[in-house]
């Protein structure tokens, strides 16, 4: 056998892995260097590309180093090196075949953060499988539409929430991890101790080509013996396209039901190359990622970034957030580099902070940006700087403030590599210094979905005129930097003046009282809508009228009149479960009334 090749654009000819490599390696050697890094960078795009075989197997083998560190809550954790995660990946991917997983085949997957989701993603790869990634927390209705509308042909979750499956109709194959599976539920474990003859063919077929392989299929491996055994390696029965399904995500919906995003084998493989620069990992990097496994984020920076750059993926598990247990194992781990949606980092500020004795090297946010007061207390604390990145389920990181640029406070930093941003004006369409933010497609990134299944209206209406429109609005200054306004729904008029929630939530989060904030309008018969905050109090701080007389005068010494907080009700914030503010509901909220409400002409 004989890899596979692709022409370049100068006429060489060379690997899918190599100019991978050559892509990644161009923005490590230029993390510091924004200009350059921008400038320079070419995304890859291969014909066929496989990234679990190309180019996890291809570092992963012989290689010993840890790739995943996982710390339970009791103190108990595992370690799973590369070519730990090769082997059990292949022997799992053989497994599934054999138990009738095809090439184009939709997986659910719904696992916590354990070792087997990460050798799912992997064996799933390999076998050209399409993977529905769930979060635990679905519930049954949730799991229903999920299998329905993804055309779900198998699932494996954890034997604990196999009962939710029992009222959730379809045809697919049930398999269970952790043991005690109930029938017709099959168990994980199987694949364990895998062999058959079929496999033993394939090896030896694979055994007689040539070390390179058409989609990088790896050789052979030694096992603790010495020797090399056939289970733990994987053949794959077909190239991989590079515009072959690989994902389907369910977003988050914070404000309609959820759309469900298809990637490919490189959109978000290769696409999450800018993740990577934005991050700023390294080789040898320690990772730590807070997300939940099911959503986009958990994908982007607990396996394609930190496996793109070589790193350890580390995971602290826990069911309670404790700052301090948190701290303590970043410590002991050696953790480099972190990232932490919002909710996450003003939970930290409301500790001691200078209980990590050291800081990571590199620290990002996503998810919803992150207010100033929250970046400059963790600048004081851990002496560096918290830097935002912006993206979506739909694409890879498309805005950020990456190593080596220099930062403005408020701004969500400049269009990665690989991406050119447009702001559209919302009523005329046309480019402008503030408006909606926009993906240029003439070029296309590589770090974009295919579409919306199923829903080509949508799609088109989302690519529409040349452009991916991302529905959220931001602001460009002289030096091309970019500050976030809100997603469109969110902006809203008052006494015609345009109001953005986030600046007037930003705002409220440097009073000391304040935890968490979310604005929406409420109706007011004179200037149509007023800004109203919900407010999540700091510990030590009651919800009543001296409060709400304090926040009210913050609001007046920090905002302009007609962007003032004019209402105000303490409140817990309804969220998705991937942890994102949904004003929707709120919006709703306000409009039918009810809840004890304080009015600023009350209490000045």
């Amino acid at each position: 056998m004989t890899s596979m090749s692709l022409t370049d654009a100068d006429g060489t000819s060379g690997s899918a892995t190599d100019e991978f490599r050559t892509a990644r390696d161009f923005l490590l050697a230029h993390r510091d260097d924004y200009r350059t890094a921008y400038e320079g960078f070419v995304w890859p795009r291969p014909r066929e590309f496989n990234w679990a075989l190309d180019w996890f197997d291809a570092l992963a083998e012989g290689n010993d180093r840890t790739a995943l560190w996982i710390v339970e809550e009791d103190g108990s954790e595992s370690r799973r090196s590369f070519d730990d995660l090769r082997r059990s990946s292949a022997r799992l991917a053989n497994w599934l075949r054999a138990r009738g997983v095809r090439a184009g085949d939709r997986i659910l997957v719904m696992l916590g953060n354990q070792t087997e989701l990460w050798e799912t993603a992997l064996a799933a790869m390999k076998l050209r499988a399409v993977v529905i990634p769930a979060t635990p927390l679905l519930g049954t209705a949730d799991l229903a539409d999920r299998v329905e509308r993804g055309r779900a042909a198998h699932v494996i979750v954890r034997t604990g929430d196999t009962e939710k499956f029992a009222d959730v109709p379809g045809d697919y194959t049930r398999i269970a991890v952790g043991g005690g599976a109930p029938a017709p539920w099959l168990a994980y474990e199987d694949h364990e101790n895998y062999e058959n003859h079929q496999n033993h063919q394939n090896y030896e077929n694979h055994q007689n080509c040539e070390p390179a392989d058409p989609v990088g299929g790896g050789t052979g491996h030694a096992g603790p013996d010495g020797t090399t055994h056939p289970g733990d390696v994987f053949v794959p029965d077909g190239p991989t396209l590079a515009d072959d399904p690989l994902l389907l995500y369910f977003t988050s919906g914070t404000t309609a039901r959820p759309k469900l995003v298809q990637h490919t084998h490189v959109s978000y493989p290769v696409g999450h190359l800018t993740t990577m620069y934005w991050i700023g990992l390294r080789p040898g990097d320690v990772h730590l990622n807070i997300s939940s496994p099911g959503w986009a984020k958990h994908a982007w920076s607990n396996l394609f970034a930190p496996w793109n750059a070589e790193a350890t993926v580390f995971v602290h598990n826990y069911t309670r957030f404790d700052a301090a247990r948190l701290m303590s194992e970043m410590d002991r781990a050696g953790v480099t580099t972190f990232c932490a949606p919002p909710t996450v980092w003003r939970m930290l500020i409301q500790a001691d902070l200078g209980a990590l004795r050291t800081p990571p090297r590199e620290a990002v946010a996503a998810g919803e940006p992150l207010n100033p007061e929250v970046i400059e207390t963790v600048r004081r604390a851990w002496g560096m700087t918290v830097r935002d990145g912006f993206g979506q389920t739909e694409t890879s990181v498309q805005i950020a403030n990456s190593p080596g640029q220099p930062l403005k406070t408020g701004s969500m930093g400049r269009p990665g590599p690989g991406f050119t941003i447009v702001l559209l004006d919302p009523v005329t369409g046309e480019p402008a210094d503030e408006g909606e933010i926009a993906l240029d497609l003439s070029e296309r990134p590589v770090g974009v979905m295919t579409g919306y299944e199923g829903d080509p209206e949508r799609t088109a209406e989302a690519m529409a005129g040349g452009y991916y429109r991302t529905g959220d609005i931001a602001s460009r200054d002289a030096d091309g930097y970019l500050t976030y306004v809100g997603r469109g729904d969110d902006v809203f008029k008052s006494s015609d003046y345009k109001v953005s929630p986030f600046e007037l939530e930003s705002a409220l989060l440097e009073h000391e009282a304040v935890a968490e904030a979310a604005v929406v309008p409420a109706p007011d018969p004179l200037r149509l809508a007023v800004p109203k905050a919900y407010v999540v109090l700091a510990e030590g701080w009651e919800p009543g009228p001296a409060t709400a007389k304090a926040l009210f005068a913050h609001s007046r010494a920090t905002l302009a009149p007609y962007k003032r907080v004019r209402r105000l009700e303490f409140a817990e914030l309804p969220k998705t479960v991937s942890g994102k503010i949904r004003r929707v509901e709120l919006r709703d909220r306000t409009a039918r009334g009810g809840g004890h409400e304080y009015r600023e002409e009350d209490h000045r």
